[in-house]
């Protein structure tokens, strides 16, 4: 899980350094192509700001939270088995 979370935070921030605004370099594909390995982490952040600011429920929170802790798992589990075969 923690080698998905990782590599999420990794790719998202690679992609805002490297393109910032997506419209000049593909648009919504590009986007929705980082987003497959990002997610986890934009999801967990987008989670933490609403929780903060009373825009979600505790419940609601943890319910992302699980998805991002899952989704993370995947992504990890895709990664390091790619890094043994190596």
């Amino acid at each position: 899980m923690t080698a998905g979370l990782t590599s999420s935070g990794i790719a998202y921030n690679l992609y805002r350094i490297l393109v910032g605004d997506a419209s000049k370099f593909g648009g919504k594909s590009l986007y929705f192509g980082v987003m497959v390995v990002a997610g986890p982490n934009v999801l967990f952040n987008n989670a933490a700001r609403a929780l903060r600011k009373k825009e979600c429920s505790p419940m609601a929170f943890w319910l992302a939270t699980a998805v991002v802790g899952y989704w993370s798992f995947a992504l990890g589990m895709f990664f390091v088995s790619i890094a043994l075969a190596l």
